[in-house]
């Protein structure tokens, strides 16, 4: 249906400056205004770049390994993005691979180049959680950058990430992706496998357990708590209207989630036999 719609204002002394202004715009063009040169392809990244926090020679080594974390996280999703699409289409769009694919190679390039420039492995994280909400897109890729910042805020930039602060940053960012997507225990998402593995973690290191240990257990909780997704009915998302198709199939965020910190305790299991033989 073809229709206009026209807006009118009151005419004060700051409008009447602004619309006797002149405008060069591709759709709007009035009086003489003088064109700036467009910035160079290098010259846009250099305004663009932002400066780093100052970060001690441990943490900039942490920030390494925190980089080849990421690398071995883009493997693995890039391997199973088909997969986590297929599961995603049983009752939503089969987009979910697609987006933590993207999602993550953006995260790596841009943890590449604040590598280079020196990052701590706190603030690595933080760029490396603003690029994968950038290229990812929709709800998961928000997510993804709300948990990888609040992970990056209670590592920061001066020590190495001890258990301490890894389990405190989980436990930030089951809170901060709760408080944003506002989904719980039981509605079929990414949370029904974050809060029993960020509670199975923080318990453990309470206790005493190292890292490596730690994280191990809690990635078996995860593991089952991604698998009983199977049995529940969505309550949230696009996979919410077709909620009883999806009944016998786990969510799809929940396993990428349960993939992903699985990756990660198979290489902290690595580092630890290898100080172990050293």
């Amino acid at each position: 249906m073809a229709g206009a719609s026209l807006t009118l204002m009151w005419l004060d002394d700051e409008l009447e400056t602004l619309w006797c202004a002149p405008a060069n715009a591709p759709a709007y063009r009035k009086g003489s205004v003088l064109i700036a040169e467009p910035l160079s392809a290098e010259e846009r990244e250099e305004s663009t770049e932002e400066a780093l926090p100052q970060a001690s020679a441990e943490s900039q080594q942490s920030a390494q390994r925190v980089l080849h974390i990421l690398e071995l996280v883009a493997d693995l999703l890039q391997r199973n993005a088909k997969k986590l699409g297929d599961i995603d289409a049983v009752a939503g769009d089969g987009d979910h691979g697609i987006g933590m694919e993207r999602g993550v190679l953006g995260a790596v390039e841009k943890a590449r180049e604040v590598a280079a420039r020196g990052a701590g492995a706190g603030s690595l994280l933080c760029r490396a959680a603003d690029a994968w909400a950038d290229k990812a897109g929709g709800t998961s890729g928000a997510l993804w950058g709300v948990a990888l910042t609040a992970l990056g805020t209670a590592i920061g930039d001066q020590q190495s990430p001890n258990a301490q602060r890894v389990a405190t940053g989980v436990r930030e960012a089951k809170e901060g992706i709760m408080h944003f997507g506002k989904a719980k225990v039981g509605d079929k998402t990414m949370v029904d496998v974050l809060v029993p593995f960020s509670d199975s973690l923080n318990a453990a290191v309470a206790e005493g357990a190292s890292l490596t240990d730690a994280w191990l257990a809690a990635a078996q909780v995860a593991d089952k708590a991604a698998q009983d997704t199977a049995q529940l009915v969505p309550k949230m998302g696009r996979a919410r209207p077709l909620a009883e198709k999806s009944v016998g199939t786990p969510d799809a965020g929940a396993i990428s989630l349960a993939m992903i910190v699985n990756t990660v305790g198979d290489l902290l299991k690595e580092h630890k036999a290898s100080q172990q033989g050293a």
